[in-house]
């Protein structure tokens, strides 16, 4: 008997709300199709501001938790440099570490980097979220880890979040 997941959480809502943006969609609205598999599939450009004093580093989750199994991960970024404000479109994909940018997890297509929105067809509107954490440490973590392991790390050093959700559907 199949058995759905229940959606997960992949935000910890701790420390100082601060401003997550994208020059390429809103808060809330639909994703454009260039950053899904429908297009070029690429990450999107990402800014934030207001984050917290101390930030150290940063940890990014994009996640689908409207996926027909559960909460399906799109993308796992950490020990992103805390002086950064935001991320370039179109993040190396395959490259655990990308210079000054961070170190990205595996997703749950199986491969490293950014994994764009792709719902299966006819199951309706999805929302991505983008959950950007602000920790007063960097995580002792290589290439390639999960975000559940992303996110045991991080536990007791968020200090800040924030958060953009994006639509898409086929």
């Amino acid at each position: 008997m199949f058995f759905r997941r229940r959606p997960k959480e992949y935000l910890i809502r701790r420390g100082i709300e601060f401003s997550l943006e994208s020059p390429a969609f809103s808060n809330g609205q639909r994703i454009p199709q260039r950053y899904t598999c429908d297009g070029e599939d690429i990450s999107p450009p990402l800014t934030w501001r207001g984050q917290p004093e101390g930030t150290r580093s940063y940890v990014l989750i994009v996640y689908d938790p409207d996926a027909p199994a559960g909460t399906f991960i799109h993308w796992v970024l950490y020990n992103i440099p805390g002086n950064r404000s935001g991320l370039p479109e179109a993040v190396p994909r395959g490259r655990g570490v990308v210079e000054g940018l961070g170190v990205q997890g595996v997703n749950d297509f199986g491969f490293i980097g950014y994994g764009g929105p792709c719902p299966p067809p006819g199951h309706g509107v999805h929302r991505y979220f983008f959950a950007l954490h602000a920790l007063d440490t960097g995580l002792d973590l290589g290439p390639g880890a999960t975000a559940q392991k992303v996110l045991s790390r991080m536990e007791d050093h968020v200090i800040g979040y924030a958060v953009l959700m994006g639509t898409y559907s086929r």
